[in-house]
């Protein structure tokens, strides 16, 4: 089977990186919205038994990201395409993925359903926020980690004297193994509610990080409400300069105040979600996981393992 890569409208700037990688054309396709808000979808050339890959993370607009992904595999398929591997750099509806509560959905296990029931016959994602996530799928699940493109970028500022922190307890298994990678202890914002149960978090630091550099690390960036906060208390304790690190910056409606007015050094995130130019500032940087994907897309087409990719 030949090779195709397609995209929505999603990343179309990380899919023509991806393709630039694989020394491939972006596929030509017409992906756009009717006035009526009906999404069409047209691929402008033959994929009888071709192997295609959709690059197409469900970025805002969400659900509309989704949408175009659902018709673009459907259309594939309707047109004989070989086999059709879904890459979504960025999962949405992940922080769905369980019942925590009454009366409400496991809308990131819908999503699965949806994109198979389309005809997927493969998915290649990254850090999902939760690993069970690979288990609503009943097709083969490629799960890359952007984690060490940041531990690389972080290595080559020689910094002294640093520490991992760890924002939650929610991230500490990640944080910990991104630790190890590059030789620095870690440490953690507990956050409690007050022992009379009235009035907000209160947050305390587990580990030494006074007069050294705090990394912060989370797999998603969302408002920044809770990088804000770890690295105002990282501040009151004494830390010299703050770091934040994740791999989807998704910076929705304050993020971008938050961080520019905060005490943060620098934020650096991937480009599996799209930072539009004007939300641009001095302190984020952005690494491209164009070359991960690249990669684990060539060793999927010529059946090499993928896991090789992550073995020291």
């Amino acid at each position: 089977m030949s090779l195709a890569v397609f995209s929505g409208n999603a990343n179309p700037r990380l899919a023509q990186a991806v393709c630039d990688q694989l020394g491939v054309p972006l596929g030509s396709a017409d992906v756009f919205q009717f006035s009526n808000e009906n999404i069409f979808v047209r691929i402008n050339q033959t994929v009888r038994g071709e192997d295609v890959f959709v690059v197409q993370g469900l970025t805002a607009p969400v659900n509309t990201s989704i949408v175009e992904l659902l018709i673009m595999i459907d259309d594939l398929k309707r047109a004989s395409a070989g086999r059709i591997t879904a890459v979504i750099p960025y999962y949405a509806y992940g922080r769905s993925d369980k019942k925590d509560q009454p009366r409400v959905p496991i809308t990131a296990r819908l999503l699965a359903n949806l994109i198979e029931r389309a005809g997927a016959d493969r998915i290649l994602t990254i850090d999902l926020h939760a690993g069970q996530i690979e288990g609503f799928f009943d097709v083969p699940v490629d799960h890359l980690t952007a984690f060490p493109l940041i531990s690389h970028y972080l290595a080559r500022k020689e910094m002294e004297d640093v520490v991992v922190v760890a924002p939650d307890l929610g991230i500490a298994k990640r944080a910990r193994t991104f630790a190890e990678s590059i030789g620095a202890p870690l440490a953690f914002v507990e956050k409690r509610r007050p022992v009379s149960g009235v009035g907000t978090e209160v947050l305390n630091v587990i580990g030494s990080i006074a007069h050294r550099r705090a990394i912060l690390i989370d797999d998603e960036i969302d408002t920044a409400g809770s990088i804000s906060s770890a690295a105002a208390i990282l501040a009151q304790a004494g830390v010299e300069e703050i770091y934040a690190c994740a791999v989807h910056g998704v910076l929705s409606g304050p993020a971008i105040d938050r961080v520019q007015s905060g005490p943060l050094k620098e934020l650096i995130v991937t480009d599996t979600v799209p930072l539009p130019d004007a939300r641009r500032i001095a302190k984020i940087t952005t690494l491209s996981v164009a070359d991960l994907i690249a990669e684990a897309i060539r060793r999927i087409h010529e059946g090499g393992s993928v896991g090789a990719l992550f073995r020291p």
